[in-house]
């Protein structure tokens, strides 16, 4: 039976599991509760499904740092973003208000050198341009397709000839009937 430090009580763990949105704190605080009832480590990892060297972990982790200490710590481990900070953003923001040097549309990869003259550094990959575009609530721009109807008859021929040639006629497949060369045989046991 493992020693469960006096953090919360029997019952302020109960209710915190009971109240927990989060499913990986919810089972992390339900085995601290059953150790805490008098469950040993073996028993709440049968329960749960966990391996009891995690269980013992789990305690050994409450033990030390209270209820903070459960729950998926993986979520807070990251760093603060560097790229699309909120003066990056403004400044490339203040930017697209006018159009790309190289003309056309704003692409995710022009928005990333655009983004690393900003910054100073020699490039950035347009995957973060992508995103400060999306967080800039920007969207796909193409340009709305012409008319067919609205062009001269030179467009026309123009594009005639340069298209590709229609694709033959498939012909019907031939019907295959089913072989009659040996007796049939049957599945069923004699």
């Amino acid at each position: 039976m493992a020693k469960i430090a006096d953090h919360l009580s029997i019952e302020e763990l109960e209710e915190r599991f009971r109240a927990s949105k989060d499913a990986v704190e919810a089972r992390h605080v339900q085995a601290i509760w059953l150790l805490a009832k008098g469950r040993t480590c073996a028993e709440v990892a049968d329960l749960l499904a966990f391996v009891p060297r995690w269980v013992e972990l789990l305690a050994a982790r409450y033990n030390a740092a209270g209820p903070e200490a459960l729950g998926d710590l993986r979520r807070r481990n990251g760093r603060a973003a560097t790229i699309l900070t909120t003066e990056v953003l403004a400044a490339l923001a203040e930017r697209l208000k006018r159009p790309p040097d190289d003309g056309g549309l704003w692409t995710g990869r022009k928005a990333a050198a655009v983004m690393a003259a900003l910054l100073g550094v020699k490039e950035i990959h347009p995957q973060r341009g992508w995103d400060a575009l999306k967080k800039l609530e920007w969207s796909i721009q193409v340009p709305r397709p012409r008319n067919p109807a609205a062009a001269t008859e030179e467009e026309r021929e123009v594009f005639k000839k340069n298209s590709p040639p229609q694709s033959p006629k498939r012909r019907r497949p031939t019907r295959i009937s089913r072989s009659r060369s040996g007796r049939p045989t049957s599945i069923a046991s004699a």
